[in-house]
Order: structure tokens, then sequence, then C-alpha cells
């Protein structure tokens, strides 16, 4: 009698356990948004196209790739057992004549890109500055051409190189840099050790970043995480539509993920000059400047902490010519005024080469005006 006075409350515990049980699984399962409900992939998240672009990264490589090129270098090295005392006449009269060893060459590899169908080619300066030989493989040719260099600048490691093709050529067009922001797509077409039109893809990490590499000094770089090796240096860095945001320039070996590129935007305001004169014209003061602080302004008795404090003059320079000193503060040229030092170097690159212009200096506490003929800035400087 007993055990089924407990038999009832047993089972009816059971089942509303069973209920609640079931009801909590489809609570859960209903408070789960769906695809339908949220309107979001949970998938990584798709490069968004712009526009009248083709609409797939395979699409965007295969209509840019052919005008990729592998550049391949022959560099002249200096035989490591030459001895200088061979040359010497003193040397020779006593041991004889001997015979110089066969020139040793050493083999180089980068990448470029068409920017005109007749010929042109854009690379890094320093894919080809050292190079005796240069040979340039094309998509759709069966051997490789000569190339020569048209112009080149070793500060901004651009160069242009011309081969003589049976053919129009495909090319590619330089898009605009600025437009682009951290987190964009980008596309890296190259040769990386020799592997030909290898591509990699990634985003804008960041812009204008500067580093240094042995004794050049970038200004201005776009960061990618794109897969940038040796042999891609000269390649474009390509957006989604296709255009060349960037050249391909150098990769930090002690990280993963971090390349860098030349901004197409700097490429543009001195191509007209590699193509046609050979090299970038820059116009040339000849100091070297820092800013004026609170503690210099008080000592040198400036009303105000502005202007270019010239901290070193350039023998032989348009400066020393014009008698500028060290310690003069530069507080307008060309009748325009110098708050900064960077103020005061865009305001000499828009000078024409030889044009006279007046600087107003701050010199021992007084105003002093003096005339200055801009120069051309050497190329070894």
């Amino acid at each position: 009698m007993r055990l089924r006075r407990w038999i009832v409350p047993v089972m009816l515990l059971a089942f509303i356990a069973g209920v609640c049980f079931a009801g909590g699984c489809y609570l859960v399962q209903d408070l789960t948004p769906t695809k339908a409900e949220t309107g979001k992939n949970t998938a990584a998240a798709e490069p968004q196209f712009p526009p009248g672009s083709s609409g797939t990264i395979a699409a965007i490589v295969k209509q840019a790739g052919p005008a990729v090129v592998k550049i391949d270098t022959l560099v002249p090295v200096r035989d490591p057992h030459f001895d200088p005392f061979f040359n010497d006449p003193f040397f020779r009269e006593f041991f004889g004549r001997v015979m110089p060893r066969e020139q040793q060459y050493r083999p180089g590899l980068g990448s470029g890109f068409l920017i005109r169908s007749d010929g042109y080619i854009l690379t890094n300066e320093h894919v080809v500055g050292e190079a005796s030989e240069i040979r340039v493989t094309i998509s759709g040719f069966s051997e490789p051409f000569k190339a020569r260099v048209v112009g080149a600048d070793y500060d901004l490691d651009l160069a242009v190189l011309k081969i003589e093709a049976p053919r129009s050529l495909p090319c590619l067009k330089l898009g605009d840099a600025e437009r682009m922001e951290v987190g964009d797509w980008v596309i890296a077409i190259g040769n990386p050790y020799g592997l030909d039109h290898t591509v990699t893809v990634g985003v804008i990490s960041a812009k204008g970043r500067p580093i240094d590499i042995e004794d050049r000094h970038y200004k201005n770089l776009l960061q990618t995480d794109a897969s940038i090796n040796p042999g891609n240096s000269g390649g474009p860095l390509v957006n989604l539509a296709g255009e060349v945001i960037g050249i391909n320039t150098a990769v930090n070996a002690q990280a993963q993920g971090i390349g860098f590129a030349i901004p197409s935007n700097t490429v543009k305001a001195v191509l007209d000059d590699l193509m046609k004169k050979g090299k970038v014209v820059r116009p040339w003061l000849g100091v070297q400047v820092q800013a004026v602080d609170d503690k210099w302004a008080g000592y040198l008795g400036l009303p105000k902490a502005e202007g270019a404090l010239v901290v070193g003059v350039v023998p032989g320079s348009p400066a020393e010519r014009a008698g500028i000193r060290r310690g003069d503060v530069v507080l307008e040229l060309a009748g325009r005024k110098v708050r900064t030092p960077d103020e005061l170097v865009a305001i000499i690159k828009e000078q024409r080469i030889g044009a006279q212009v007046r600087l107003l200096l701050w010199r021992e506490g007084k105003l002093v005006r003096v005339e200055v003929v801009i120069n051309e800035k050497p190329a070894k400087l």
C-alpha cells in the first residue's frame, strides 16, 4: 500500500522533469540566432569588391598577371683573392707579371611590372642598380628580353627599365595609394625565390611607415601582411580594382606578415623625371635643420618657438654661397612663412632649379635677409 502511494508522485515528478528538460533544450535552440535572423554570415569576412570590378581575386590576378615580369641580373663582384700589389710596377719588377683572374659575377633576382605597352617597366633601384646585365622575362615570350635602365633614384629606390618587344604589351595602371585605408585588401604578385607569378593576398596593415635598410632610408611606406619575400622586390601591390597602389620593396626578416611597399603616389610624383631625365631632379638649399622648441627660442631670443634652426651647412652648397650660418633660424623662404623644418623642406621642393629666392633669417637677435640661388641636389649626397 505504501509503495503504491509513492509510485504516483514519483511518476509525476519524472514527467515534470522530462517536460522541463525538453523545454530547456527547446529554449536554448530558440535563443540561438540563425543566419536569416541576423542577416550576417558567421564565416570569415570576404573582400568587398568595388563596383565595376571583376568580382574575384582570381579574375584580378588573371588580368594583372601578364604585366608582371621577372628580372634577372648579373652583378660584377670583386675577386676576393685579388691583390692590389699585382698592379704595382715595383712588385712586378721582382715577382713578374701576374695574370688577373677572370671577372666574377653574382646573379640577382627581382620583379617588375609594365607601365606602358611599348616596353617601359617599373621596379626597385636595388634590383638593378649595380647590374651589368639585365634580362626581363615576360609571359607569352619564350626568350627573355635584354633591358636597359632609363632612369633610377637611389633614395626612393625606384628604377624604370626599357625593353624592345615585337608587339604591344599588357600594362598596369597606377592607382591612388592615398585613398587606401588600413584594412583594405591588397594582392602582391612577384617572383619570390624565382617562383614566378606567385600571388599572395592580405590587407594594408599601416600607412606612412619609416624604415631603414642598410644606408637607405624609406620615409613613407605602406605596410601589408600579404607575404613578401626575396624576389618580390619591384613587383606590384594591387588593389581590388586591379590598380597598382604600391611597389613591393622590403620584408622584415625578424617577423611574419610584415612587408612594405612604396606608395604609388610617390612613384607618380617622380615618374616623369625618371623617364625623361633619367633621374629625380631635386631642388636643394644645402642645410641641415631642426625644430625650434621653447628652450632654443629662449636661448636665441626668438619671440616664438617656430622656424627651422640651421645646425649644419653643406660645403659648396647654395646656402654656404649665400652666407647662411650654423645657428641661423629660417623664418621665411620665397615669401612664405616657415614654422617647422618640414615646411621648409616642402617649400624648397616647390622651387625651380636656378630660381633666386629670398630668405628671412633670425641671426644673433636680429632679422636678416639673404638671397640664395636654388640648385639641383647632387646625386651622391
